[in-house]
């Protein structure tokens, strides 16, 4: 009983924290926030008598906030700056899809007044599709303007977002789509990529062709292209340069470690005698047996197999329009070849368990030195990756 009693006044606790919530939000002017909570409350049952106040404060809050939307529309217009009709076309579609979303839940009975909530709605479509027509045309002159008078890239980016809005609200508006493909070809940056190798090991072709695989390295930069094999008709911006400066691979080593065990182990039973040398029997008169040891010995041979490649690098990036570089950054990675494996003379009983399983093991081959080079690429793929997502030019 106790525990429902408990579990009832957390949800009631629950219940008024979400409507004070909501009443707060109305309060200080946030009506959108305001009316998301109590939309989805009274979703979720709206005859409940529970959330009355959320009907109430619903009706409140729309009400405020058409009128100051309006309001500030109303001024907007006045104000006759073409750039604040994305403003109105957006105030204008947010009035209409809170209507939207309130017409569902109608009726919203008041019981303590007798009534149903009141909604003053109001059908924005017409107003929307003749701002929608202004922006549009606002839109695509002040692009086009851009595309003509640009100076830099930053221009035909910003033609290019103003088109790609434009496509947005009006696909299929005059040639937008043409419009686009030229401002994204002329806001493009270019990047020039080549790998230098100072070493004198061969880096292994196949590590160079990750290296250079962009495609993997998940980068979210929409104006920026990089070019492992760089054309002859493009104008670069920038080249990105990874240098080989060391590698090292140590010469093949074995090393062996002899251990030497002793251990006791069990080898049959013999008769239990007492201090008289008399055998001593058990209350049936059976002879008593006793667990016989002795201590065998083995030696142990322990060989380890050993290879290292360490890998130094660097990545430079450089402004090519200035031809200062802009930013380095060091690379390194190493590579551990090891394997363990073991044999043995004497008695094998007297090693222990994680030893026995060496024995199992034999000697293998080395990897070659182009191996070693390749497997220590991987954690320099991984930085190089890291820096190329997070490397900014501007």
């Amino acid at each position: 009983m106790k525990r429902i009693l408990l579990l009832t006044t957390l949800i009631v606790l629950a219940a008024c924290s979400g409507v004070k919530k909501t009443q707060e939000a109305l309060n200080s002017g946030n009506y959108m926030t305001a009316m998301n909570k109590a939309i989805k409350n009274l979703a979720d049952n709206k005859t409940k008598k529970g959330h009355q106040d959320y009907v109430l404060l619903l009706e409140e809050a729309f009400a405020k906030f058409t009128d100051r939307e309006l309001q500030q529309i109303s001024f907007l217009q006045q104000d006759g700056n073409p750039a604040n009709l994305e403003r109105i076309f957006k105030k204008y579609q947010q009035l209409r899809g809170i209507q939207q979303r309130i017409r569902p839940l109608l009726p919203l009975p008041i019981y303590d007044e007798g009534r149903e909530a009141r909604f003053s709605f109001k059908n924005y479509d017409r107003d929307i599709l003749a701002v929608k027509e202004d922006l549009s045309e606002y839109l695509y002159d002040n692009a086009s303007m851009l595309l003509t008078s640009a100076r830099q890239k930053a221009d035909y980016r910003a033609a290019y977002d103003d088109l790609k809005y434009l496509q947005d609200i009006n696909p299929g508006y005059k040639d937008v789509v043409g419009k686009m493909n030229e401002a994204y070809q002329r806001g493009l940056e270019y990047v020039k990529v080549e790998i230098g190798n100072a070493t004198q090991q061969i880096i292994p072709e196949r590590l160079e062709s990750e290296l250079l695989d962009f495609n993997a390295y998940g980068i979210d930069n929409f104006w920026m292209q990089y070019h492992t094999n760089p054309l002859s008709d493009v104008k670069y911006d920038y080249a990105m340069n990874l240098d080989f400066m060391e590698i090292n691979i140590s010469p093949e080593q074995v090393n062996e470690t002899q251990i030497i065990k002793e251990k006791q182990i069990k080898d049959g039973y013999e008769y239990l005698l007492d201090e008289e040398g008399n055998a001593v029997k058990d209350s049936l008169g059976n002879r008593i047996q006793v667990d016989r040891f002795r201590t065998v010995q083995c030696n142990f041979y322990r060989f380890t197999q050993f290879k290292s490649a360490q890998i130094g690098a660097k990545v430079r990036f450089t402004d090519l329009r200035s031809g200062q570089e802009i930013n380095s950054y060091p690379l390194s990675s190493e590579f551990v070849f090891e394997h363990i494996y073991a044999n043995y003379q004497g008695d094998r009983r007297a090693l222990d368990t994680d030893l026995i399983a060496l024995l199992d093991l034999r000697a293998v081959p080395f990897p070659s030195n182009e191996q070693m080079v390749y497997d220590a690429g991987e954690d320099l793929k991984a930085r190089l990756k890291s820096i190329v997502s997070q490397h900014q030019f501007n």
